[in-house]
Protein backbone atom coordinates (compact mmCIF):
# COMPACT_ATOMS: atom_id res chain seq x y z
CA UNK A 1 0.00 0.00 0.00
CA UNK A 2 2.87 2.39 0.75
CA UNK A 3 4.24 2.08 -2.77
CA UNK A 4 0.82 2.79 -4.23
CA UNK A 5 0.58 5.86 -2.02
CA UNK A 6 3.94 7.06 -3.35
CA UNK A 7 2.67 6.78 -6.91
CA UNK A 8 -0.61 8.48 -6.15
CA UNK A 9 -0.59 10.20 -2.75
CA UNK A 10 -4.33 10.52 -2.42
CA UNK A 11 -5.17 6.83 -2.99
CA UNK A 12 -4.90 5.53 0.55
CA UNK A 13 -7.58 3.57 2.37
CA UNK A 14 -10.31 5.89 3.57
CA UNK A 15 -9.99 6.65 7.27
CA UNK A 16 -12.18 8.71 9.58
CA UNK A 17 -10.56 9.87 12.84
CA UNK A 18 -11.27 12.37 15.59
CA UNK A 19 -8.99 15.45 15.57
CA UNK A 20 -6.99 17.17 18.30
CA UNK A 21 -5.16 20.50 18.29
CA UNK A 22 -1.62 21.46 19.24
CA UNK A 23 0.41 24.46 18.14
CA UNK A 24 4.16 24.04 18.48
CA UNK A 25 6.92 26.65 18.20
CA UNK A 26 6.37 30.22 17.05
CA UNK A 27 3.02 31.12 15.58
CA UNK A 28 2.65 31.92 11.86
CA UNK A 29 3.47 33.82 9.78
CA UNK A 30 6.98 34.02 11.26
CA UNK A 31 7.35 30.25 11.49
CA UNK A 32 5.85 27.27 13.29
CA UNK A 33 4.27 23.86 13.23
CA UNK A 34 0.50 23.38 13.26
CA UNK A 35 -0.96 20.17 14.63
CA UNK A 36 -4.55 19.01 14.70
CA UNK A 37 -5.05 16.42 11.98
CA UNK A 38 -5.00 12.83 13.21
CA UNK A 39 -3.52 11.44 10.00
CA UNK A 40 -1.64 12.54 6.90
CA UNK A 41 -2.46 15.99 5.52
CA UNK A 42 -2.87 15.89 1.75
CA UNK A 43 -3.71 19.50 0.95
CA UNK A 44 -3.27 23.07 2.09
CA UNK A 45 -4.64 26.29 0.60
CA UNK A 46 -4.33 29.95 1.57
CA UNK A 47 -7.13 32.51 1.35
CA UNK A 48 -6.61 35.36 -1.14
CA UNK A 49 -5.92 37.83 1.69
CA UNK A 50 -3.42 35.44 3.29
CA UNK A 51 -5.22 35.44 6.64
CA UNK A 52 -6.69 31.93 6.64
CA UNK A 53 -5.34 28.48 5.82
CA UNK A 54 -7.44 25.47 4.83
CA UNK A 55 -6.09 21.94 5.18
CA UNK A 56 -7.44 18.44 4.69
CA UNK A 57 -6.36 14.82 4.56
CA UNK A 58 -7.03 11.26 5.54
CA UNK A 59 -9.05 12.13 8.63
CA UNK A 60 -11.82 13.47 6.38
CA UNK A 61 -11.94 16.87 8.05
CA UNK A 62 -11.31 20.25 6.45
CA UNK A 63 -9.63 22.54 8.98
CA UNK A 64 -9.59 26.31 8.82
CA UNK A 65 -6.69 27.99 10.60
CA UNK A 66 -6.04 31.56 11.62
CA UNK A 67 -2.87 32.42 9.73
CA UNK A 68 -1.71 34.92 12.35
CA UNK A 69 -2.06 32.81 15.48
CA UNK A 70 -2.15 29.23 14.20
CA UNK A 71 -5.46 28.59 15.97
CA UNK A 72 -8.03 26.27 14.46
CA UNK A 73 -11.02 28.41 13.50
CA UNK A 74 -13.36 25.68 12.27
CA UNK A 75 -13.54 21.97 11.57
CA UNK A 76 -15.67 21.26 8.50
CA UNK A 77 -17.21 17.79 8.64
CA UNK A 78 -19.28 16.22 5.90
CA UNK A 79 -17.10 14.02 3.72
CA UNK A 80 -17.42 10.31 4.45
CA UNK A 81 -13.77 9.61 3.70
CA UNK A 82 -10.44 11.27 3.05
CA UNK A 83 -10.25 14.75 1.55
CA UNK A 84 -7.71 15.04 -1.24
CA UNK A 85 -7.58 18.75 -2.11
CA UNK A 86 -8.97 22.09 -0.95
CA UNK A 87 -9.15 25.54 -2.51
CA UNK A 88 -10.56 28.97 -1.70
CA UNK A 89 -12.97 30.91 -3.88
CA UNK A 90 -11.54 34.13 -5.38
CA UNK A 91 -13.39 36.24 -2.80
CA UNK A 92 -12.27 34.02 0.08
CA UNK A 93 -15.81 33.43 1.28
CA UNK A 94 -15.99 29.75 0.32
CA UNK A 95 -13.78 26.67 0.35
CA UNK A 96 -14.22 23.73 -2.00
CA UNK A 97 -12.99 20.28 -1.03
CA UNK A 98 -12.38 17.20 -3.19
CA UNK A 99 -13.25 13.92 -1.54
CA UNK A 100 -12.53 10.24 -1.76
CA UNK A 101 -16.28 9.84 -1.28
CA UNK A 102 -16.78 10.94 -4.94
CA UNK A 103 -18.06 14.38 -4.01
CA UNK A 104 -16.99 18.00 -4.07
CA UNK A 105 -18.28 20.07 -1.17
CA UNK A 106 -18.48 23.84 -1.07
CA UNK A 107 -18.35 25.40 2.38
CA UNK A 108 -19.27 28.82 3.73
CA UNK A 109 -16.07 29.92 5.52
CA UNK A 110 -17.82 32.18 8.01
CA UNK A 111 -20.62 29.78 8.94
CA UNK A 112 -18.75 26.51 8.50
CA UNK A 113 -21.69 25.00 6.63
CA UNK A 114 -21.92 23.07 3.38
CA UNK A 115 -23.63 25.20 0.75
CA UNK A 116 -23.29 22.81 -2.19
CA UNK A 117 -22.46 19.15 -2.80
CA UNK A 118 -21.44 17.96 -6.28
CA UNK A 119 -22.12 14.25 -6.72
CA UNK A 120 -21.70 13.53 -10.44
CA UNK A 121 -18.32 11.78 -10.13
CA UNK A 122 -17.79 8.06 -10.69
CA UNK A 123 -14.63 7.80 -8.57
CA UNK A 124 -12.45 9.75 -6.15
CA UNK A 125 -12.30 13.47 -6.80
CA UNK A 126 -8.58 14.24 -6.84
CA UNK A 127 -8.56 18.02 -7.26
CA UNK A 128 -10.86 21.02 -7.45
CA UNK A 129 -10.60 24.71 -8.33
CA UNK A 130 -12.80 27.76 -8.78
CA UNK A 131 -12.88 29.79 -11.97
CA UNK A 132 -11.25 33.24 -11.65
CA UNK A 133 -14.70 34.84 -11.46
CA UNK A 134 -15.83 32.33 -8.84
CA UNK A 135 -18.95 31.30 -10.77
CA UNK A 136 -17.74 27.86 -11.88
CA UNK A 137 -15.94 24.92 -10.33
CA UNK A 138 -13.67 22.47 -12.15
CA UNK A 139 -12.85 19.04 -10.77
CA UNK A 140 -10.36 16.29 -11.62
CA UNK A 141 -11.51 12.74 -11.07
CA UNK A 142 -9.96 9.29 -10.89
CA UNK A 143 -12.55 8.18 -13.45
CA UNK A 144 -10.40 9.95 -16.07
CA UNK A 145 -12.55 13.01 -16.57
CA UNK A 146 -12.44 16.73 -15.87
CA UNK A 147 -15.81 18.23 -15.02
CA UNK A 148 -17.17 21.75 -14.89
CA UNK A 149 -20.02 22.85 -12.62
CA UNK A 150 -22.03 25.97 -11.89
CA UNK A 151 -20.75 27.16 -8.50
CA UNK A 152 -24.11 28.60 -7.49
CA UNK A 153 -26.52 25.75 -8.19
CA UNK A 154 -24.22 22.77 -8.77
CA UNK A 155 -25.43 22.12 -12.30
CA UNK A 156 -23.04 19.99 -14.38
CA UNK A 157 -21.94 22.07 -17.36
CA UNK A 158 -19.19 20.18 -19.20
CA UNK A 159 -17.29 16.90 -19.11
CA UNK A 160 -13.80 16.79 -20.61
CA UNK A 161 -12.47 13.34 -21.52
CA UNK A 162 -9.09 12.60 -23.05
CA UNK A 163 -6.74 11.43 -20.35
CA UNK A 164 -5.91 7.72 -20.37
CA UNK A 165 -6.39 6.97 -16.71
CA UNK A 166 -6.89 9.00 -13.57
CA UNK A 167 -6.83 12.79 -13.62
CA UNK A 168 -4.90 13.99 -10.58
CA UNK A 169 -4.85 17.77 -10.98
CA UNK A 170 -6.79 20.68 -12.43
CA UNK A 171 -6.23 24.44 -12.67
CA UNK A 172 -8.11 27.37 -14.19
CA UNK A 173 -6.04 29.78 -16.27
CA UNK A 174 -6.28 33.41 -15.12
CA UNK A 175 -8.82 35.04 -17.40
CA UNK A 176 -11.03 31.96 -17.25
CA UNK A 177 -10.82 30.82 -20.86
CA UNK A 178 -8.82 27.63 -20.35
CA UNK A 179 -8.45 24.75 -17.90
CA UNK A 180 -5.34 22.61 -17.51
CA UNK A 181 -5.33 19.06 -16.17
CA UNK A 182 -2.68 16.58 -15.03
CA UNK A 183 -2.97 12.86 -15.57
CA UNK A 184 -1.66 9.43 -14.70
CA UNK A 185 -0.92 9.06 -18.42
CA UNK A 186 2.00 11.49 -18.01
CA UNK A 187 0.36 14.30 -19.92
CA UNK A 188 -0.81 17.82 -19.24
CA UNK A 189 -3.88 18.70 -21.26
CA UNK A 190 -5.37 22.13 -21.86
CA UNK A 191 -9.09 22.55 -22.50
CA UNK A 192 -11.30 25.34 -23.78
CA UNK A 193 -13.37 26.26 -20.72
CA UNK A 194 -16.30 27.30 -22.89
CA UNK A 195 -16.59 24.25 -25.15
CA UNK A 196 -14.72 21.53 -23.28
CA UNK A 197 -12.57 20.77 -26.31
CA UNK A 198 -8.90 19.93 -25.87
CA UNK A 199 -6.69 22.69 -27.29
CA UNK A 200 -3.17 21.53 -26.37
CA UNK A 201 -1.33 18.42 -25.27
CA UNK A 202 1.86 18.97 -23.25
CA UNK A 203 4.14 15.95 -23.17
CA UNK A 204 7.56 15.53 -21.62
CA UNK A 205 7.13 14.08 -18.16
CA UNK A 206 8.31 10.49 -17.95
CA UNK A 207 5.74 9.37 -15.40
CA UNK A 208 2.32 10.44 -14.11
CA UNK A 209 1.68 14.13 -13.57
CA UNK A 210 0.16 14.98 -10.21
CA UNK A 211 -0.65 18.67 -10.30
CA UNK A 212 -0.71 21.85 -12.38
CA UNK A 213 -0.68 25.55 -11.48
CA UNK A 214 -0.79 28.74 -13.53
CA UNK A 215 1.35 31.76 -12.85
CA UNK A 216 -0.88 34.67 -11.80
CA UNK A 217 -0.34 36.47 -15.11
CA UNK A 218 -1.43 33.33 -16.98
CA UNK A 219 1.67 33.22 -19.18
CA UNK A 220 3.26 30.17 -17.59
CA UNK A 221 1.95 26.79 -16.47
CA UNK A 222 3.78 24.59 -13.96
CA UNK A 223 3.39 20.84 -13.57
CA UNK A 224 4.77 18.31 -11.08
CA UNK A 225 5.38 14.63 -11.60
CA UNK A 226 6.30 11.24 -10.24
CA UNK A 227 9.42 11.50 -12.43
CA UNK A 228 11.01 13.71 -9.77
CA UNK A 229 10.71 16.98 -11.68
CA UNK A 230 8.53 20.00 -12.00
CA UNK A 231 8.26 21.70 -15.38
CA UNK A 232 7.37 25.18 -16.50
CA UNK A 233 5.57 25.57 -19.82
CA UNK A 234 4.67 28.50 -22.04
CA UNK A 235 0.92 28.64 -21.50
CA UNK A 236 0.18 29.96 -25.00
CA UNK A 237 2.41 27.77 -27.14
CA UNK A 238 2.78 24.75 -24.89
CA UNK A 239 6.58 24.81 -25.21
CA UNK A 240 8.78 23.67 -22.35
CA UNK A 241 10.47 26.65 -20.67
CA UNK A 242 12.33 24.97 -17.79
CA UNK A 243 12.76 21.64 -16.01
CA UNK A 244 13.17 21.89 -12.25
CA UNK A 245 15.42 19.12 -10.96
CA UNK A 246 16.42 18.69 -7.34
CA UNK A 247 13.85 16.54 -5.56
CA UNK A 248 15.00 12.95 -5.03
CA UNK A 249 11.54 11.48 -5.56
CA UNK A 250 8.04 12.32 -6.80
CA UNK A 251 7.02 15.98 -6.79
CA UNK A 252 3.44 16.36 -5.70
CA UNK A 253 2.55 20.02 -6.24
CA UNK A 254 3.85 23.30 -7.67
CA UNK A 255 2.51 26.70 -6.62
CA UNK A 256 3.45 30.21 -7.75
CA UNK A 257 3.83 33.25 -5.51
CA UNK A 258 1.31 36.04 -6.00
CA UNK A 259 3.82 38.11 -7.98
CA UNK A 260 4.87 35.12 -10.09
CA UNK A 261 8.54 35.58 -9.25
CA UNK A 262 8.88 32.37 -7.28
CA UNK A 263 7.58 28.80 -7.37
CA UNK A 264 7.33 26.33 -4.51
CA UNK A 265 7.26 22.53 -4.82
CA UNK A 266 6.60 19.73 -2.35
CA UNK A 267 7.95 16.20 -2.59
CA UNK A 268 8.19 12.66 -1.34
CA UNK A 269 11.76 13.42 -0.22
CA UNK A 270 10.27 15.34 2.74
CA UNK A 271 11.43 18.70 1.42
CA UNK A 272 9.83 21.93 0.29
CA UNK A 273 11.82 23.70 -2.42
CA UNK A 274 11.62 27.31 -3.50
CA UNK A 275 12.60 28.23 -7.06
CA UNK A 276 12.94 31.42 -9.02
CA UNK A 277 10.35 32.07 -11.71
CA UNK A 278 12.76 30.81 -14.36
CA UNK A 279 13.50 27.56 -12.52
CA UNK A 280 16.63 28.21 -10.46
CA UNK A 281 16.67 26.53 -7.04
CA UNK A 282 16.74 29.18 -4.30
CA UNK A 283 16.38 27.13 -1.13
CA UNK A 284 15.51 23.73 0.27
CA UNK A 285 13.34 23.60 3.39
CA UNK A 286 13.71 20.57 5.66
CA UNK A 287 11.71 19.70 8.76
CA UNK A 288 8.84 17.41 7.81
CA UNK A 289 9.21 13.77 8.85
CA UNK A 290 7.35 12.22 5.90
CA UNK A 291 6.16 12.99 2.35
CA UNK A 292 5.24 16.65 1.83
CA UNK A 293 2.02 16.63 -0.18
CA UNK A 294 1.19 20.32 -0.45
CA UNK A 295 2.68 23.80 -0.28
CA UNK A 296 1.49 27.34 -0.98
CA UNK A 297 2.72 30.90 -0.58
CA UNK A 298 1.06 33.03 2.08
CA UNK A 299 0.22 36.23 0.23
CA UNK A 300 1.93 39.34 1.51
CA UNK A 301 3.93 37.61 4.26
CA UNK A 302 7.06 36.22 2.63
CA UNK A 303 6.10 32.81 3.98
CA UNK A 304 5.22 29.36 2.66
CA UNK A 305 2.89 26.88 4.36
CA UNK A 306 3.28 23.15 3.70
CA UNK A 307 1.49 19.96 4.73
CA UNK A 308 2.68 16.41 5.18
CA UNK A 309 1.97 12.78 5.79
CA UNK A 310 3.53 13.46 9.22
CA UNK A 311 0.14 15.03 10.22
CA UNK A 312 1.50 18.58 10.45
CA UNK A 313 1.54 21.88 8.65
CA UNK A 314 4.75 23.91 8.70
CA UNK A 315 5.09 27.64 8.12
CA UNK A 316 8.40 28.78 6.65
CA UNK A 317 9.85 32.29 6.32
CA UNK A 318 11.39 32.37 2.82
CA UNK A 319 12.35 36.02 2.75
CA UNK A 320 15.98 36.80 1.92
Amino acid sequence: MSRHLAAAPWCAALLVCLPSLHLHAAAPPTGGELRGHRDGVFAVAVSPDGKTFASAGRDGIVRLWDGASGRTLRQLRGHSGQVLRVCFSPDGKHVASAGGDKTVRVWDVEKGETTLTLRDHAHWVCDVCFSPCGKKIASACADGKVRLFDAENGKALLTMAGHKGEVWGVAYRPGGKEIASAGKDGSVRVWDAGTGKQTRLLEGHKKEVYSVAYRPDGKRLASSSNDGTARIWDADEGNLVATLEGHSGPVYVPAFSSDGKQLVTAGQDRTVRVWSGDGALLRTLKGHQADVYGAAFVNGSGCVVSCSQDKTLHVWDVRE
